[in-house]
């Protein structure tokens, strides 16, 4: 207790913990009281957040063809706008804890099978209306819509009734699931104003900024929410985003001052980067992870020899030294690492194989004709190169890849999940459960490597409803396993969220959830 008692006052020291999320920790420990507010953000402190300025980033990850609706938000731009804009209901915090958003408490029963969340009064949409238990409830029922093309379509399959009760909104689950806060964190499950049913592309949230203007590709400009309802928050009068894809440009953006915090540093000029002047590089590891992904419904790919043979193909240790320069880990074929609760160490690692590779492609029967991969420099940092390092590999075991290079923008729209074989990433979830729920279920809409797979879906379900811990590791192990041996992902790498800023922002902390500390820098930052 002592360890963690120094780490929130470290935070506190940081200005990385703001007062609503001191009192959640400490009440943890029974301190709250015997502490009092001495320690508290409130106090009078020589760091305490500044007020004021024009906050402007360098983001790469945007296209035209991004859109608002954040159950669209399908790349890091998205992800970050809908961040400035909107809320959701719970937050996973950087420590893993789950932090009251527009939910102040929740509960559930024995078996994890009825949910309560007490949803916050008196806080204003942008447009001056009131926030209801009702909107929230709307917004759950237009992401489990299949037709609204919601990216968590996928976790919100177990819930089987969604109702208004008072203030509170009660979700009952198809079967218990001890993990359903951390999956109504996810980025997707911003509230709007009767659900976003009418208009999802409005923008319209409760976040601590507002759309001023928004040119997707190009720019988007946010101002101060005067009403916000959470005052720890938001100390900038604006926020404005420049749409830098060219690592190159962005970079320079950021030495030049013509920006004050850029995402997607190139991991082989971190190094360099953290030695400009003013310039702080920050590197936060976790789940993010850099994949080939095959459709396996898809020739060649639904011959799963050849997915193998692809699998051991690829040098896994090359990529991390080359491509990530150390910053990051080698994958193994699944989206888990020890990152994650309930991990399974035993699982084998795919270790780089020649001759295994040759063997299973002979095994595949393919006819030999070249098996395209697309990627575009904006599929992840390093994509370009790192398909050279795959094709120069799978060469030598006489696998006849092509690499096709295509622009970032239409990307996520013409070429993930549309086409059967190319490069993406994923910024991994809290738990193994909304993983697999948003990814590699039959039914997720997410589901980029179409598979299909009945006995996988029913160990993800049995996994979500058991609440022994070391059973439900033993079905997570047998998920892994399936996965591993069946699944059309090629995970060569995990790779840390680096991040950049000037040295006149201060209360960055470290956040491994997602880059820009989960997206919430702009919220949580202010300049020195």
């Amino acid at each position: 207790m002592k360890d963690d008692l120094a780490k929130l006052i470290e935070l506190i020291d940081n200005g990385g913990l703001n007062r609503r999320a001191f009192l959640g920790r400490t009440a943890a420990f029974g301190l709250t009281a015997a502490l009092g507010t001495s320690l508290l953000p409130g106090a009078a402190r020589a760091d305490e957040p500044k007020k004021g300025g024009v906050l402007k980033l360098g983001l790469g990850g945007g296209e035209s063809t991004d859109a608002i609706d954040p159950g669209l938000a399908d790349g890091p731009v998205a992800f970050n706008v809908n961040r400035q804009w909107g809320d959701t209901i719970v937050n996973v915090a950087p420590d893993m804890t789950i932090e009251p958003s527009l939910a102040e408490a929740f509960e559930s029963n024995e078996d994890s099978t009825v949910w309560t969340f007490r949803i916050r009064k008196g806080v204003k949409f942008h447009d001056g209306s009131e926030m209801t238990p009702e909107d929230v409830a709307a917004t759950f029922r237009r992401h489990s819509d299949q037709n609204a093309k919601s990216g968590a379509y996928g976790i919100m399959q177990g819930i089987s009734d969604i109702k208004v009760d008072g203030d509170n909104v009660v979700l009952t689950m198809a079967s218990g699931n001890a993990d359903l806060p951390y999956l109504l964190a996810d980025y997707h499950l911003v509230v709007q104003p009767g659900g976003g049913v009418e208009d999802p592309n409005k923008g319209i949230g409760t976040g601590p900024y507002k759309i001023a203007s928004a040119e997707p590709g190009v720019r988007y400009v946010f101002e101060k929410n005067a009403d916000d309802w959470d005052t720890t928050r938001g100390h900038y009068d604006s926020i404005e985003f420049l749409i830098i894809n060219d690592t190159t440009a962005r970079t320079a953006a950021l030495q030049s001052g013509q920006v004050h915090m850029i995402n997607r540093v190139d991991p082989k000029v971190a190094k360099l980067l953290s030695r400009a002047p003013g310039v702080v590089v920050t590197n936060a590891s976790g789940r993010g992870h850099y994949v080939f992904i095959m459709h396996c419904n898809t020739a060649p790919f639904d011959n799963n020899d050849l997915r193998l043979a692809l699998k051991y193909a690829i040098n896994r240790q090359e990529m991390v030294d080359k491509i990530l320069d150390g910053y990051g880990s080698v994958g193994n074929d699944i989206p888990i690492n020890k990152s994650y609760p309930l991990f399974d160490e035993s699982l084998p690692q795919r270790e780089f194989s020649i001759e295994k590779a040759a063997e299973h492609y002979k095994a595949s029967g393919h006819d030999g004709s070249p098996i395209e991969l697309i990627v575009a420099d904006g599929a992840f940092p390093g994509a370009v190169d790192a398909a050279a390092l795959f094709q120069a590999t799978a060469k030598q075991a006489g696998i006849p890849l092509e690499i096709k290079r295509v622009p970032d923008d239409g990307y996520w729209s013409d070429v993930w999940n549309v086409k059967p074989f190319c490069a993406s990433y994923w910024g991994g979830r809290p738990v193994q459960d909304q993983m697999y729920s948003t990814a590699y279920l039959s039914t997720a809409d997410w589901n980029d490597t179409k598979f299909f797979n009945k006995e996988f879906d029913e160990l993800v379900l049995a996994g979500r409803a058991e609440t022994d811990p070391e059973k439900r590791k033993e079905i997570y192990s047998k998920c892994a396993h399936i996965l591993w041996e069946q699944g059309g992902v090629i995970c060569p790498m995990f790779n840390d969220f680096v991040d950049a800023h000037s040295e006149t922002v201060a209360g960055w902390i470290e956040d491994s959830n997602l880059e820009l500390m989960n997206g919430f820098a702009t919220a949580k930052t202010w300049f020195a």
